[in-house]
């Protein structure tokens, strides 16, 4: 019983670093490049930035942050998870309480009050969409939720589980943007903003997620398999599997390799196969590569 106490223990903690570390990095992207520079992130977090533009930036953003998501990551640990709603309620606290510490000691964050001539609204909102997407993936790969949009979707699923949650979180992004054209004076800077920011966010998720572990599959259809999968196995460190297949064209007999490499590795698999002209070749990306994928 004390051993399993003390794995509890040690996972708690260690999921509560997580959200801390992963709700100061998106602080970092809100309180440097976004919040001072007229553009909104997507979700809750966008409606609350929005808000915080209208009243004058007369009340704290954190503050608004936190009234925004607080209450829905509450009906997530009431209704859906607990764990999961006290986790998302500590990864806010971080990124707004992160945000209200780097105005209070005062740092300077990156806008055109600040920088001058040197500022350029793109670098702000690129720096938001990659900061931000890093502590957005960290969340996402440990915990499979990120934020207020997320916690909806979940709600929403709990109540209707035939929903799309993925439509949930597009009209709350495509509402944000909509929205920002209005609430930002009828300008299309900012909404062009929310959007590479969305953007940027999202490609930096995906391939977090995915380009850690991914791979590209060949599939070599060739007569000397023996030579052709030494050689692979030497040079690339990568398994490789022989099929017998049945060429319809020459109803001949062949073997086919299946090998799964890097990226970095497409050039030399490719300098490898060409060295057996006998040899035909297929390659295609692989998303999620498990198991003793080394190299």
């Amino acid at each position: 019983m004390n051993e399993e106490i003390k794995k509890q223990t040690k996972q708690w903690a260690s999921d509560l670093i997580l959200a801390i570390f992963a709700g100061l990095i998106v602080a970092v992207a809100y309180f440097f490049f976004q919040n001072s520079n007229g553009f909104a992130p997507g979700g809750v977090g966008g409606l609350a930035t929005m808000t915080y533009h209208l009243i004058g930036m007369k009340f704290p953003w954190w503050i608004l942050m936190l009234i925004f998501n607080m209450p829905i990551f509450i009906l997530v640990s009431v209704y859906v998870n607990r764990r999961l709603g006290l986790i998302l309620i500590v990864y806010m606290l971080a990124q707004t309480l992160g945000t209200a510490f780097f105005e209070f000691i005062g740092l300077t964050p990156y806008c055109k009050e600040c920088n001058g001539e040197d500022f350029e609204i793109v670098f702000a909102c690129i720096a938001t969409g990659v900061i931000s997407g890093i502590g957005f993936s960290l969340m996402l790969r440990r915990f499979g939720a990120s934020g207020g949009t997320y916690a909806i979707s979940a709600l929403i699923k709990k109540k209707k589980p035939e929903t799309n949650v993925a439509y949930v979180a597009f009209i709350l992004d495509a509402s944000v943007v909509f929205i920002a054209f209005f609430v930002y004076g009828m300008k299309v800077t900012p909404v062009i903003c929310t959007l590479l920011n969305l953007f940027i966010a999202n490609v930096v998720v995906d391939n977090i997620l995915s380009g850690l572990r991914n791979g590209y599959k060949f599939e070599i259809v060739t007569n000397t398999p023996e030579e052709l999968s030494k050689e692979l196995l030497e040079q690339l460190g990568h398994g490789v599997t022989e099929i017998r297949v049945l060429g319809m064209y020459s109803h001949t007999e062949k073997y086919m390799l299946v090998c799964i490499v890097r990226k970095r590795q497409i050039g030399a698999m490719m300098k490898i196969i060409q060295k057996y002209p006998g040899s035909f070749a297929s390659f295609a990306k692989v998303n999620e590569v498990f198991g003793r994928f080394k190299q």
